[in-house]
Parts: C-alpha cells; structure tokens; sequence
C-alpha cells in the first residue's frame, strides 16, 4: 500500500469517527425520559365538560423540554401556563403566572421531581412518573405551608391522547 493510500485512508477513518460521535451526541443530547414524554396529554377527571387539563411536552433546547398546560374551566374559559427546563433542577419562570418558577430534575427515566416556587418560596412539590408502559404519567402534588411542612398531597393521572 502507498504511504498516500494510507494517509487517506486513515484521514477517512478519522472523519468517520468524528462523524459518528457527533451523531451519537446529537441522539443523545435529549434524555429518554423527556422524549417518551413528548406530546399531548389529558387529565382524566370526572368534571364535565367543557372542563378540561391538556398538558403539552415538546422539545427545548439542547435535551430540554418546553411544558404547556391548558386548562379550561366550567364556563368555557381557556388559560394556558408553561416553563421551559433542561432537567438541571434550575428555578425557571413560569409563562402567565407572574412571580412564579420551576425547576425540574430527573429522579430516573421515568421520574421527575418538580419544584414550584411562589414569590421566592417552594409551595410545591410535584412527583410527575411516566408508566412503564408510556400511556399515563402520575402526579403526585406535594402541597407545603409557609414553614415548608406539608399541608395536602394530591393525585392526578394524564393519559396520551397524541
């Protein structure tokens, strides 16, 4: 073999190698978690109609998810809300709720723990988890007083509609 068919044919395999690194960063730059999360979802809810809770997950950032919750209420009224996270347990604000942010972080592929700030201080903790099966995410809400102890828990359950 010629020393210049040799010098090319490690300067393809360099390139090859970089290619398939950058590749697999790009695939891996969003966590499983969040990807399995992407899409719409309904709370289940025994209020009738028109009442409703939609919550929309879609891509942010680099591996990050952006959340959208869409209420509507008994009299036909629609309000939406929403943050933007990378999952680094980094207080956000929250869109249409002034004084308002998150930080969200995972506890596993199929567990986040939500923290919501209100004025400066943690009102809430949300353990939000994907079933196995990635038809329901559970929430559990983690309601805290003024001196961070807890005054209610409450449970919701979200089925994938898209």
């Amino acid at each position: 073999m010629s020393k210049r068919i040799a010098v090319r044919s490690v300067a393809v395999a360099v390139v090859a190698v970089v290619l398939s690194a950058g590749v697999l960063a790009f695939a891996g730059a969003q966590k499983p978690g969040a990807k399995n999360r992407f899409g719409k979802w309904k709370m289940d809810s025994e209020s009738p109609a028109p009442q409703s809770n939609i919550m929309t997950y879609e891509p942010f950032g680099d591996g990050g998810m952006k959340v959208t919750v869409t209420t509507v209420n008994a009299q036909g009224q629609a309000r939406d809300w929403g943050y933007e996270t990378l999952f680094d347990g980094v207080f956000r604000p929250v869109r249409n709720q002034d004084g308002n942010e998150t930080a969200v972080e995972f506890i596993d592929d199929f567990s986040t723990r939500i923290q919501n700030k209100t004025k400066g201080r943690v009102t809430q903790i949300v353990i939000n988890t994907l079933s196995k099966d990635l038809k329901t995410i559970n929430n559990e809400y983690v309601r805290l007083d003024d001196e961070g102890k807890i005054r209610a828990v409450t449970h919701a359950v979200y089925r994938k509609i898209e």
